[in-house]
């Protein structure tokens, strides 16, 4: 299990899940439209999308050996418990299987966008492990690219089912109400994909800072090696009070809730996300050895998972039903 980072699947399932249930129903919810996105799609999706990722983790193991054995030994799976043959007709399996499942969603749902998607990012995660991944920022930058597209596969699948939807019963009378709800929606998912998109950045120049042993002796050419370690820091810390302040100016100056200090969507801002990402930054500063840096990127998956439960306040306050 730990070859395909079950852990991360699981987000990546959890992410898919609550874009649909908690923003897209929601936002429906307040246009007076109904769910359009059939349980098996929404599941088959979520499968497709869980079933890509995994390819793409083995092949990252399977390219990633030499540099592992340096980094973490003790954890080095391809070419210890699983062959290097095994290990890639596996990704090429799961990436398949995904890319297959993908193409079966998108014709359900009738988005040609939605199979291109599916087919590109197989081979874009294939090109990252062997060759991008040891780049200066290209690859981190790409990591974050794909992970930022997740919410919008939501919003087309939504999008292409309301196309086939009002086909079908031919009801006019919500034509109206269907557009703004769709530039709400994808509003709201361009958010989150804002945000993970940059969560993700900088939780990938963390495991750079982590791994930076075996990435010089292999001479890979990540920020902290091309930057040094302070550089580095100096980088992320920018970054992340950048991210901190998009927050900030989100809460208070363009979202359609409550503003005040005791309210839930201030609350949850301080507290779930404005705080774990200081935390973040004491640990990545306070850091010496590998180690620290890898609680401060472990840090950063938790605030990843705190920021994406920001959809729940979405929920409460949309459908008003808590």
């Amino acid at each position: 299990m730990n070859l395909v980072r079950w852990g991360n699947l699981l987000f990546l399932a959890v992410l898919i899940w609550v874009m649909e249930k908690w923003v897209a129903v929601s936002v429906f919810y307040t246009f007076g439209l109904p769910e359009v996105l059939p349980e098996p799609v929404l599941w088959l999706l979520i499968a497709a999308t869980v079933l890509i990722a995994a390819g793409g983790y083995v092949i990252n193991d399977y390219f990633d050996i030499k540099i592992d054995r340096i980094n973490r030994p003790d954890r080095v799976i391809v070419s210890e418990t699983v062959s290097k043959p095994a290990a890639m007709r596996l990704s090429i399996g799961l990436s398949a299987t995904g890319m297959v499942l993908g193409i079966l969603t998108a014709v359900l749902v009738h988005s040609w966008t939605l199979g291109v998607i599916f087919v590109l990012v197989p081979g874009l995660l294939w090109f990252y492990s062997s060759a991008y991944k040891r780049q200066f920022v290209i690859g981190n930058l790409i990591v974050a690219f794909v992970s930022a597209v997740t919410p919008f596969l939501v919003g087309l699948a939504n999008e292409s089912m309301f196309g086939s939807f009002l086909e079908s019963r031919d009801l006019v009378t919500i034509t109206d109400r269907l557009a703004p709800s769709i530039t709400y929606l994808y509003a709201w998912l361009g958010g989150f994909s804002a945000l993970i998109f940059l969560y993700t950045w900088i939780r990938e120049i963390l495991k750079d800072m982590q791994d930076q042993m075996g990435d010089r002796e292999l001479e890979c050419r990540t920020m902290p090696i091309k930057w040094g370690e302070s550089g580095t820091k100096i980088f992320v810390t920018v970054l992340t009070v950048l991210t901190m302040a998009l927050l900030c100016w989100l809460q208070w100056g363009v979202l359609p809730f409550p503003h005040e200090w005791n309210s839930l969507s201030t609350r949850f801002l301080v507290f779930g996300m404005l705080i774990p990402l200081a935390c973040v930054l004491w640990l990545m500063w306070a850091g010496r050895i590998s180690s620290d840096y890898r609680n401060a990127q472990l840090l950063m998956k938790f605030a990843m998972f705190l920021g994406l439960m920001y959809s729940f306040v979405i929920h409460h306050y949309l459908c008003a039903s808590f």
